[in-house]
């Protein structure tokens, strides 16, 4: 009797430790870091105008989900789906559109637009699924030489640049707030370093990009914005650009963090989105 409750004992321990060393690639976590799922996510995004899609750059389930998610989306908003992304800039959307319509071939397209070293794996299927389906697709950032003339020389620069090149960035100057906890972080980070100028060119970053994203969304359509969880976090950044233009436009943040563990959410990270993807830290990069 006493082997066979010994048998029994040994049984349980390994039931308990299949369970508990049970591995999973995500988990999906609300605002206040309660666990949800996928189902859930897709119905919001589903009754948003514009979905801003924290990611972390390197994670591979951010971008198998952004996939899984645009594709999801179209199959219910066909031609009212609107993608952009920070990953493109606005100097590059004549090119963008003309890949779109098939008048460059990828070849010629990789040669003009300035292409992030892991578009072919992260982006690519998400431009392609707008080419196939007829999409627009919007460049939003800032060009990058401008964000740089701000941090450099302050946002007075921008006034000597070529007309033309001022409808790729947003009306300036732009309103900003040295408060919000995006920009005074960055300020903190830095030691103080540059004074305002770095965060304030981050901040041209967010303002531009949520310029683009109004003006190219319309009332009935979703935009879904492909952006670094830092530009849309405690839905700061870009929504708070955004708001300035559209105080009622609805916006659905989703966040993304990695921790030691993801079966539940360090506290940290909660607010940061209306869904939060969270991933186990050792979770193999894109790149590198």
């Amino acid at each position: 009797m006493k082997k066979f409750f010994i048998v029994c004992a040994l049984f349980a321990l390994s039931g308990f430790t299949n369970v508990t060393l049970e591995k999973a690639a995500y988990t999906l976590f609300d605002t206040k870091g309660n666990k949800t799922n996928y189902e859930q996510l897709l119905a919001e995004a589903k009754k948003a105008d514009v979905i801003l899609f924290g990611e972390l750059h390197d994670n591979p389930v951010c971008h198998w989900l952004q996939l899984e998610l645009t594709q999801d989306l179209y199959a219910d908003k066909k031609g009212n789906l609107v993608l952009g992304a920070e990953m493109f800039e606005a100097d590059d959307q004549v090119t963008i559109n003309e890949y779109l319509a098939g008048m460059v071939s990828e070849k010629t397209f990789k040669d003009e637009v300035k292409l992030w070293n892991n578009f072919a794996t992260d982006y690519k299927p998400l431009l392609d699924l707008a080419k196939t389906n007829k999409l627009k697709f919007i460049a939003t950032n800032i060009p990058r030489r401008y964000a740089n003339m701000v941090y450099s020389r302050g946002e007075a620069a921008l006034d000597s640049i070529d007309p033309q090149a001022k409808k790729w960035i947003a009306p300036f100057p732009i309103k900003y707030d040295a408060n919000l906890k995006c920009y005074k972080e960055i300020f903190e980070n830095a030691g103080g370093h540059g004074g305002q100028n770095l965060p304030k060119s981050q901040a041209y970053k967010d303002a531009t990009m949520a310029y683009f994203i109004h003006k190219n969304w319309t009332k009935g359509k979703v935009f879904l914005h492909y952006n670094g969880a830092y530009h849309s976090n405690n839905h700061q950044a870009i929504e708070w650009y955004l708001k300035q233009q559209n105080q009622n436009i609805k916006v659905m943040v989703i966040s993304s963090t990695e921790q030691k563990d993801n079966v539940t959410l360090n506290e940290e990270a909660f607010d940061s989105g209306d869904f939060i993807i969270c991933t186990p830290a050792s979770l193999t990069k894109t790149y590198k």
